[in-house]
């Protein structure tokens, strides 16, 4: 392309990094969208093919990450920091024993670059450097010292032996014992017991005076050095809160770096988003899906009423929430489901476009991911041709929709990279593969095609990979685009997983707690008082307007249980499964009856049935309707609430009035009993 000629064709630069691996800019041009550039040494020798391609002003992507900086310095000093993306394609394609077979994998990995991701949302938190120091001698009085001159300080002494009192009181020393902590960087509460203040005339060691307890106090970093339990549920998560071992001198001296830094604003990804409507807790004070509160590591999701509530302060990005969550009510922000989603696409699509086969997805983060493939490349085998890396934030965020979505488009095997120990628990990623695996099983893809890789080695992942069990692919491989919420992309991944299936099925059942499935009704014993409706957050259970009548939608169940615990005859029973079927259809009548008019206005407004019941239950025997005036009360049971409002109060119908008082009687009512020949005093 000539010199400073403006185009909007993508410009791909592939560099065969000083020739130790090969190029496949063939298999790249047949399947990504723009002209393809290639090199030999990008970063030096050849870089005015970099700048040329930059004077295009088309964007421009680098299948290199190594030398990302330098790039990035040129495009600034040309004013083209914009359309620019880095893509590795030498650790995890180009040096491998198999690099010669990586074409359609070098394609695929470019391809899934040229997807945007869209900006990551932060929350703000602020520090003034009010730290409370936590320990119990004098190593704790010692870090004071040190950390004196960068924040403002105060030590904590939790039932101290022996504690030889400082020289000079440049911070607060006091005595006390946290009974319970909350909070975060810059927003810590604690209350503390056998609170006390030294004496200042402690001489050989550190008198204290009367204490007491329930004492309170904020600050805005807690340093703990206590050598106690942790005060918070994930410790090594929670913003601002510092610990060590006090007899660690490393993990002290770290603990005195990292504290002295924090003073100032902080931005803290905003990992999760949370839309209260679409929440299944509870209703009516009867609760229903836990599965975010079971799985959540910080405490930072607790209940709030009919719905919980998500602290993103707290909240340290595991994703297990978003994961878990069968509504959508908690998606991941970083980036959206659909977002990964499409990045999935682009990368199984163009692999196979490229002539790839049996392709394997190798989900896995950056800080563990990266580091693992890198060291194998460098060091070991490099990664197999087949075996396609997708980065994303945290591998806990990973749910079902993902899963779905991979063997819609044709893979034969997924696996998830994670620590031998992992940083957040697996427990809810363990648990979407097991429930992902029996549906991936029931449509024959295969019963162990998706599982996860633990390890630290970077050969050990290389046999790992290489033994991995395969599934079957699909014959004819989706290429659906996921848009959308959630539980829509969720939906769309589950039609298409069932329509590309090597062996599809209508229905397959699930064990007790997944969040699929259908409802057993006893339509005998329903008396639809539409009870079920009312509690259903995501309108699976609905009625009509016009009639007496109750619909299910079971693609939109999520078998949190609330219509089972609301329902008062009791006739709900849940049913995991999957019936895809059902799925396709847009609502089930599930009973429907003659609606009862109101004898005054002729508005239905109930069951005939049930008010045919309840009349004949009541009419003779209730003292309400027994008696004089009777009959017409009965009339009440078939009115409307207008009507029944209107009678009770115009014709004084009132159940709880005293009876009536009974008339005076006077001397000539006992003078005209006796001239009719009764006696006035029977």
């Amino acid at each position: 392309m000539a010199h400073g000629i403006i185009t909007q064709e993508p410009v791909i630069l592939v560099c065969s990094c000083e020739e130790t691996m090969p190029l496949h800019d063939g298999a790249v041009a047949k399947t990504c969208r723009g002209t393809v550039k290639t090199a030999d040494q990008l970063c030096r020798a050849e870089s005015e093919r970099f700048r040329l391609a930059l004077e295009t002003g088309a964007p421009v992507t680098v299948a290199c990450t190594q030398e990302e900086p330098l790039f990035r310095e040129i495009a600034e000093d040309m004013g083209r920091e914009d359309g620019l993306t880095f893509v590795n394609i030498r650790e995890t394609a180009g040096w491998s024993d198999r690099a010669a077979e990586a074409g359609p994998k070098t394609a695929a990995l470019i391809a899934a670059a040229s997807v945007s991701m869209p900006p990551v949302p932060f929350v703000a938190m602020e520090s003034k450097g009010v730290a409370l120091v936590y320990g119990r001698d004098e190593t704790a009085i010692e870090i004071g010292r040190r950390l004196a001159d960068h924040l403002d300080v105060t030590v904590l002494l939790s039932r101290p032996a022996d504690v030889a009192p400082p020289r000079r009181d440049e911070f607060p020393v006091v005595k006390g014992t946290i009974r319970n902590a909350a909070g975060r960087l810059g927003a810590f509460a604690l209350s503390i017991d056998d609170y006390a203040l030294p004496a200042p005339s402690s001489r050989g060691a550190l008198r204290f005076g009367p204490s007491r307890n329930d004492a309170t106090s904020t600050c805005d970093i807690v340093i703990d050095v206590s050598g106690g339990a942790p005060l918070f549920p994930a410790h090594d998560l929670r913003a601002g809160y510092l610990r060590a071992d006090p007899r660690d001198r490393a993990q002290v001296e770290a603990l005195l770096f990292e504290a002295s830094h924090l003073v100032g604003e902080f931005d803290k990804p905003q990992y999760v988003n949370f839309t209260e409507s679409l929440c299944a807790h509870s209703r009516s004070k009867r609760t229903g899906c836990t599965r975010c509160l079971d799985l959540c590591p910080t405490g930072a999701i607790t209940p709030a009423g009919d719905h919980v509530a998500i602290d993103p302060y707290i909240c340290a990005g595991c994703g297990s929430c978003a994961a878990a969550c069968p509504t959508g009510a908690v998606a991941y922000a970083l980036p959206p489901a659909d977002a990964v989603m499409r990045r999935l696409r682009a990368t199984m699509v163009a692999y196979r476009e490229a002539g790839g086969t049996d392709p394997v997805l190798l989900l896995h983060d950056g800080d563990h991911g990266d580091a693992l493939i890198d060291a194998l490349a460098r060091f070991g085998r490099g990664l197999p041709p087949n075996v396609l890396p997708l980065k994303v934030n945290e591998v806990t965020q990973i749910g079902p929709e993902l899963v779905a979505a991979a063997f819609a488009y044709g893979a034969t095997g997924f696996g998830v990279l994670t620590r031998a120990k992992p940083k957040h628990d697996v427990h809810g990623l363990e648990s979407t593969l097991i429930l992902m695996n029996d549906i991936l099983g029931g449509l024959g893809y295969g019963t162990a095609a998706a599982g996860i890789v633990a390890t630290d080695d970077p050969d050990a992942l290389r046999d790992l990979l290489d033994a991995a069990p395969r599934g079957t692919p699909s014959p004819a491989p989706a290429s659906f685009m996921p848009q959308g919420k959630k539980r829509g992309v969720l939906e769309l991944a589950f039609r298409e997983l069932h329509r590309a299936a090597p062996a599809a099925v209508d229905m397959i059942p699930l064990a007790a707690g997944a969040p699929f499935g259908g409802l057993e009704i006893d339509v005998a014993g329903c008396t639809l008082c539409l009870s079920c409706v009312s509690a259903c957050p995501v309108s699976a259970l609905t009625d009509d307007p016009e009639r007496p009548a109750l619909h299910f939608t079971e693609s939109l169940c999520v078998q949190c249980g609330l219509c089972a615990n609301t329902c008062p005859e009791k006739v709900i029973t849940l049913a995991p499964r999957v019936d895809f079927k059902a799925w396709e259809e847009p609502k089930r009548l599930v009973k429907t009856e003659e609606p009862a008019h109101c004898v005054r206005c002729a508005k239905p407004f109930g069951v005939k049935s049930t008010i045919d019941k309840v009349r004949a239950k009541l009419e003779g025997k209730h003292w309400m309707f027994s008696g004089e005036g009777g009959a017409s009360r009965s009339d009440l049971i078939m009115m409307c609430d207008t009507c029944r409002i209107e009678t009770v109060v115009n014709e004084g119908f009132d159940p709880h009035a005293a009876g009536a008082r009974p008339r005076v009687r006077t001397t000539e009512d006992y003078l005209a009993e006796r001239e009719r020949g009764e006696d006035p005093l029977n």
